[in-house]
């Protein structure tokens, strides 16, 4: 079960899973090989712009937002199908990247931080 309000060893396993999973998914896949990048970049692409209107009036944890990071979550998984800590790891790599985050707020200055917290609700609730 992921703790109501993580801890920082939690945090710390959550990127570890990431890079574990990531890892391992590179190897086995050729480097993503079955992955049709360009289509999951225009798919993120509508994805952020649907979400970015809805930051300053949206709950992360409300059903709307939800349904996206669940759309989110798909595309992560077309990859390899991230695990809770993984995912959650995903939403801290956006954050502890500065391409990453600066990649992600271009299209709303909250971005990251909203996903970071959306996506540790979908997680704890549906991974």
């Amino acid at each position: 079960m992921t703790p109501q309000h993580p801890t920082p060893e939690y945090l710390e396993r959550c990127r570890v899973a990431m890079a574990a999973e990531q890892t391992k998914s590179l190897a086995e896949t050729n480097n993503w090989s079955h992955v049709d990048k360009h289509q999951v970049h225009l798919d993120w692409d509508a994805l952020y712009k649907e979400l970015a209107p809805l930051l300053d009036g949206a709950q992360p944890s409300s059903s709307e937002i939800q349904t996206l990071i669940a759309r989110h979550y798909s595309i992560a998984s077309r990859f390899y199908p991230p695990s809770r800590e993984a995912y959650i790891g995903m939403a801290l790599f956006y954050q502890d990247n500065p391409d990453m985050k600066t990649f992600h707020n271009a299209y709303h200055p909250k971005m990251v931080d909203f996903l970071n917290e959306a996506i540790f609700t979908y997680a704890q609730n549906q991974l």
